[in-house]
């Protein structure tokens, strides 16, 4: 009987010792290139065109300590040991689904119905590119239209563009053209923002030669008072990094009298419940796609989106799809008040680094679309019940107590009489991923603890009973 590992799935590890030579030791005409189009007669015949024999003499005149050097890399398996051995590497990795996760901070563990990668997955989404021919690219357009659409109802904002990066370089982008519209060079910043939106626009500042402010919270909220009139914009999260809910009616209140722009870094979840920023006469409203629909994925990708008032349009960063009508009356889409560095003068352009992640944008839009307002807001109203529920039970440890009294959604920041990180160590070996550590943000043994749907009650009453036990010994 024939060895069919050696007959169907040839691999260097069948060869022998004595005549198996390294890719970097062969010569090209030597080396199987599987999935490139040219076979070998194609390569040489190009080389004999240009008078040479082989690749080697064509590049014999560059001096060798100057080539680079020879991959190392591990001999070469069949296509059946490849996936074997990438699958024995990836059961090294403990997925947040095989834990507790109580882990938030802007990334969060939810539930991805099955319609959002059935939708996500077709060809005619997961392959496209820029619509720039908008005569064959309608299907496109209307997506990012519709897309668009809903960032509008669920932020009460005028007008939307077609996603961005992720949130933080939405947050900057926002920073950036709230100085134009200003025409003002200070940023005044919550020191309750999400630290990566903050570091993201500390960045975009300081390369742009603007000023940055950090304005401090008390018991979780942020105090915006004595805003000056030099001020472009105020950036406040809402719900904050800490979970709880600033009094936005007081922040727009107090930022609007000294002349300057209200931007507002939101949860996309919470909003199904929570008050939108536009009702409190936001300027510009953030945020980041991945809560929903879009999978953890070891941190991405995901999708910014940025809604703003209609009279700030032109000075939108990014793209936007417009609806009109076509030379027949007919419902059309196309790319309009194209700003983007791509499409006009770089030195015009509102943006020189800014897209859209269509495909991310396209799964949140699915994931609203298959929810509704209603299963939205049921999604939200659970994650916030269950973090009452899990706050109310922890707290009942003698050695644990909320950070601040003031109210939050669905994330709150607890501390215990030891070390945060010490504690989520603990807790991890419990198979539970406790929280995020904020002892980075000036609050000692603090921790950030996020609950969504996929929590349990019996997930919740054990992270009790195992962090009580943790603390007793």
């Amino acid at each position: 009987m024939t060895n069919c590992q050696e007959t169907l799935l040839p691999s260097a590890s069948n060869t022998s010792a004595t005549t198996m030579k390294s890719d970097s030791e062969k010569t090209s005409a030597e080396i199987h290139f599987p999935y490139l189009p040219h076979t070998e007669a194609d390569r040489l015949a190009m080389l004999a065109e240009i008078g040479v024999s082989s690749f080697e003499e064509l590049i014999k005149h560059v001096p060798a300590n100057i080539r680079a050097k020879p991959l190392s890399l591990p001999p070469t398996m069949s296509e059946l040991e490849l996936v074997n051995a990438i699958t024995k590497l990836a059961k090294k990795n403990k997925p947040a689904s095989a834990q507790s996760c109580f882990i938030g901070g802007g990334s969060y563990r939810r539930f991805v119905p099955a319609i959002v990668s059935a939708v996500v997955s077709r060809s005619e989404f997961a392959t496209s590119y820029t619509p720039y021919q908008a005569e064959v690219s309608q299907g496109n357009l209307q997506a990012i239209y519709e897309f668009q659409t809903a960032i509008c109802l669920l932020t009460n904002m005028d007008v939307a563009n077609a996603s961005m990066y992720d949130g933080p370089t939405a947050c900057a982008e926002a920073v950036l053209m709230a100085s134009r519209l200003t025409d003002k060079q200070k940023i005044v910043i919550s020191d309750a923002l999400n630290p990566e939106y903050y570091a993201v626009v500390s960045t975009y500042v300081k390369s742009c030669g603007l000023q940055l402010e950090i304005r401090s919270s008390s018991q979780g909220k942020t105090d915006v008072s004595a805003i000056d009139s030099e001020t472009a914009a105020v950036v406040v999260q809402y719900p904050n990094y800490f979970g709880t809910i600033e009094n936005l009616k007081s922040i727009e209140k107090t930022v609007h009298n000294a002349g300057a722009l209200l931007i507002i870094v939101s949860d996309p979840i919470a909003l199904g419940y929570i008050s939108p920023p536009g009702d409190f006469a936001a300027d510009i409203v953030v945020g980041d796609a991945q809560p929903c629909g879009n999978w953890l994925s070891f941190g991405g990708p995901s999708a910014g989106f940025m809604a703003c008032r209609k009279e700030y349009v032109r000075q939108l960063p990014g793209r936007l799809s417009g609806m009109t009508v076509d030379s027949e009356g007919r419902r059309a889409y196309t790319l309009t008040l194209q700003a983007r560095e791509q499409h006009i003068r770089r030195s015009k352009a509102t943006s020189n680094i800014c897209t859209n992640q269509a495909l991310n944008a396209l799964t949140m839009l699915v994931y609203l679309s298959a929810l509704g307002p209603q299963g939205l807001k049921a999604i939200a109203y659970a994650s916030m019940q269950k973090a009452h529920y899990l706050a109310a039970e922890l707290t009942k440890i003698p050695d644990v107590k909320l950070a601040f009294e003031s109210p939050f959604f669905s994330e709150f920041a607890i501390v215990t009489a030891k070390p945060a990180k010490e504690v989520l160590k603990l807790l991890e070996a419990k198979n539970i991923l406790g929280g995020l550590d904020l002892s980075n943000s000036k609050l000692d043994n603090g921790i950030l603890i996020a609950t969504t749907e996929m929590n349990t009650k019996e997930e919740m009453d054990n992270y009790v009973t195992v962090l009580k036990d943790l603390l007793a010994k």
